[in-house]
């Protein structure tokens, strides 16, 4: 098997009979026909179709060094900057695809996998079976391209520095037993996004180096494996009008919580166990931040680029160019598309090979960047909202169009030099973006991407390196050398 087709994913999801509910009702029907689940799928279904196209397939794959065969180019581990810039275009190609909008496209976690296996010797510290389960995960993922969600996070039941949880009964999901089969999990884990539409779910480990040893675990199991049930939030996905819903019908991500009710994981699908340590050097010494986050920053500078054309359509649309404020607001969206094209210029630029002989890119810009996004982010929907004033509060729908008011709606709904339709085709795009519920879980979304921004700041305060410039104003000063003397 090699790089599959859109056909052969939405066929093999369909095989699948995942344990999903929504609004309290289980899900029996085919995910790909459910209107929660349709859009999102089809355009995943789109994004494989994209890779084997004759036009793309040389650009968007690899041959496989197992069989030869040509596979999808998320899976390739880069040795070189060629291979960095290769995997670039192909992770643009599919962001563009969806206009940056939907998170969890297969690249995200084909990286993951990818970079996590290649510093899978570090699971060797427990047994070397497991750095063989993370290897082989990969290269079986590899071959068939499968797609996966997954979840870091525990439920928020009290989020104190302090708190122990005491429940007879677990909430966050832990190991409660271990058997000669494998580790029994029990317990909740949140915002697994697509959960249920992906052949495997993978878990990751929450918290640090202090968490205790029954959440410091890994594994991947099959989603439809027994005893896993998705509970799904309610739905952002208004209708599958293009027109209406242009991107929410296309690119709505489902958000679930996953329950694990006594679930059985085969060793041979376990990564660690009951090791904070390792689960801190896995990702503190392996090429999992700077390769993921090359495909989070790509993704967002592509997202902006949307952005920036819907909103000056907007200005075109209204005539709107003439004034100060709007060229000031206009001009900020292109500031920060600017320094995210430079901030990843700079993080290629300045590659080098890692410990394991992978080639990443420079985190340390990698992380400014994705500092910066959750700022950006909701200040460019603002000025979406400010171009768009009182003209997002109530506008046409598709089928005012096709009814006795379409002469009426053509006459006093045009904008300068467009018609009607293509004003409202703007305008519904630019609310769906700043003002639906979509649009206001993109906002959240993008607010805690790679996890909370303080975090994020402090992780990014404690790990770049600043004694070259304290030097440069101590040798300034010659403070060195004045505490020399008096020492």
């Amino acid at each position: 098997m090699a790089a599959i087709s859109g056909r052969e994913y939405l066929t093999r999801m369909d095989q699948m009979k995942p344990n999903v509910w929504i609004r309290g009702e289980q899900i029996t029907e085919k995910l790909s026909a459910h209107p929660v689940y349709k859009g999102a799928m089809l355009t995943k279904a789109s994004l494989y179709d994209l890779q084997v196209h004759p036009d793309f397939i040389e650009n968007m794959t690899f041959k496989s060094p197992k069989t030869n065969q040509r596979v999808g180019l998320s899976y390739l581990q880069p040795k070189t900057k060629e291979d960095l810039e290769a995997r670039k275009f192909m992770m643009k190609t599919w962001a563009s695809k969806t206009a940056g909008m939907m998170g969890r496209t297969p690249d995200y976690l084909n990286t993951v996998i990818m970079a996590l296996s290649s510093s899978a010797s570090l699971l060797n510290d427990q047994d070397e079976e497991f750095s063989k389960n993370l290897i082989n995960l990969y290269e079986t993922a590899r071959e068939r391209d499968l797609s996966f969600t997954h979840s870091f996070i525990n439920p928020q039941i009290n989020r104190s520095s302090t708190y122990d949880e005491i429940t007879a009964q677990p909430i966050a999901t832990k190991i409660i037993k271990k058997t000669s089969d494998g580790l029994i999990v029990k317990g909740a884990r949140l915002l697994a996004t697509q959960g249920g539409m992906t052949d495997e779910v993978l878990i990751f480990p929450s918290g640090a180096k202090n968490m205790e040893e029954e959440y410091a675990f890994s594994f991947s199991i099959p989603t439809d494996t027994n005893g896993v049930k998705f509970i799904c939030r309610e739905s952002y996905n208004q209708g599958a009008s293009h027109f209406n819903y242009p991107l929410s019908s296309r690119f709505h991500e489902i958000d679930t919580m996953i329950i694990f009710d006594n679930v059985l994981v085969p060793w041979e699908r376990v990564f660690f166990y009951h090791r904070p340590d390792i689960a801190y050097q896995l990702f503190s010494r392996s090429s999992f931040t700077p390769l993921t986050l090359q495909q989070v920053v790509i993704r967002q500078i592509t997202k902006t680029e949307f952005i920036l054309g819907l909103a000056q359509l907007m200005v075109n649309t209204l005539n709107l160019s003439e004034y100060h404020h709007i060229r000031e607001k206009i001009s900020e969206v292109i500031i920060g598309l600017e320094t995210m094209n430079a901030l990843l210029d700079r993080a290629d630029k300045q590659a080098s090979i890692d410990e394991w002989g992978t080639m990443i890119p420079n985190t340390h810009s990698l992380y400014v960047a994705v500092n910066m996004f959750p700022k950006l982010y909701p200040r460019m929907i603002e000025i979406l909202q400010l171009i768009g004033a009182g003209g997002l509060v109530a506008i046409q729908t598709e089928e005012d169009f096709h009814s006795p008011l379409q002469k009426d709606l053509n006459h006093y709904c045009q904008g300068s030099g467009c018609n009607a339709v293509t004003k409202t085709k703007i305008f519904r795009l630019a609310w769906d973006v700043a003002m639906s519920a979509f649009g206001t879980r993109q906002t959240q979304y993008e607010r805690y991407f790679f996890g909370d921004p303080i975090r994020l700041s402090s992780n990014l305060y404690m790990g770049y390196p600043r004694d070259k410039y304290t030097n440069q104003v101590e040798e300034f000063l010659d403070i060195s050398h004045t505490n020399e003397q008096s020492s």
